[in-house]
């Protein structure tokens, strides 16, 4: 991998008296110590053992892992970031954001893929954790990250107002017709997700519910509550199975036991869509589905109530914490 030796970059922070412009001189850094594997070992050796979103450290040698011509999709704003200067201007400017609060930043759950991979994340502040999220990164053939999708939870959670208005959207779509389809029973997280999202959306419920485990549990951010159980998953994919609304996958990594996707929201003829991104993870022995965790992106770039949530509590995101511990694995 290709190291740049030198790095300029001019971060602009805003406090809430005055704005303050640093300017940082980006050495080359010393080389982490964990060997990359793939894309999973690499985010895993940069989260946990270089910080990378909570040190300044961490965050350069982050940018050193980028390719040039990185895109980064952070779901927060209301433009991807591109380029590796960039990107590392931009990781930068939110980790010395939370410094001051002492924000840490917890790895959940990493998917075990290779060329790409997703995590799920959670905001930590002392005895406290906050805002949750979802990441999907993509490497290219160098070993360097070429891709990122991150996606913030909503701090207002709409709930069946959501479902109200997809349906309200696409009153009057006709069902369209399905092409013939092969069933066959994938084993790996990857084939599975796009098995069901490629070949078998849109047909009978039934047919996905056999590759869910009857203990799944299933996170979709728009709810304030968790889905537990085949019963309950069930009834909420029946509900938002309907003529005029297409879950279209987009990228896909290439996980085993996990794995991490993104995709967009069709409506009919629309020419807006809503991205996403969501996190599968299968039981090791059935290869059924034991857990799931969708998080949508807001319309509005940054969120309103997202935006005053940093800015209130910047260790956290969120205006109110729960007691640290108290969501196991992001729950």
């Amino acid at each position: 991998m290709k190291l740049a030796s030198f790095f300029l970059l001019l971060v602009t922070t805003t406090t809430t008296i005055l704005p303050v412009v640093v300017v940082v001189a980006f050495s080359s850094p010393t080389p982490t110590k964990t060997p990359v594997q793939g894309a999973s070992s690499l985010l895993e050796a940069l989260i946990v053992e270089e910080n990378c979103f909570t040190t300044e450290k961490g965050a350069e040698v982050f940018a050193e892992c980028c390719a040039p011509n990185i895109v980064y999709e952070d779901c927060y704003e209301p433009q991807p970031i591109v380029g590796r200067i960039d990107v590392g201007q931009h990781i930068l400017k939110r980790v010395k954001q939370r410094q001051d609060s002492k924000g840490e930043f917890r790895l959940d759950k990493i998917s075990d893929g290779k060329k790409a991979c997703g995590y799920a994340w959670t905001w930590t502040c002392g005895e406290e954790e906050g805002l949750r999220g979802t990441t999907f990164v993509e490497m290219n053939e160098d070993g360097e990250i070429q891709y990122i999708r991150e996606i913030p939870e909503p701090i207002f959670k709409p709930g069946n107002l959501t479902l109200d208005l997809l349906k309200a959207v696409t009153a009057g779509a006709e069902q369209q017709e399905l092409l013939p389809y092969e069933p066959r029973t994938p084993t790996d997280a990857n084939d599975l997700v796009k098995y069901l999202f490629n070949e078998v959306q849109g047909r009978d419920v039934d047919i996905a519910m056999d590759f869910f485990d009857e203990s799944i549990i299933y996170r979709d951010f728009n709810f304030e509550d968790v889905l537990r159980g085949k019963a309950e998953v069930k009834a909420f994919i029946e509900e938002f199975t309907f003529p005029g609304i297409e879950f279209r996958a987009q990228r896909f990594d290439d996980g085993i036991l996990s794995t991490c996707f993104t995709w967009e929201v069709v409506l009919m003829d629309a020419p807006d869509t809503i991205k996403g991104i969501s996190f599968y993870e299968l039981d090791p022995k059935t290869r059924k589905i034991t857990y799931v965790r969708d998080v949508p992106e807001s319309a509005i770039k940054p969120p309103i109530l997202g935006k005053l949530a940093r800015q209130f509590r910047p260790g956290l995101g969120t205006f109110q914490g729960v007691k640290l511990g108290s969501r196991p694995g992001g729950l």
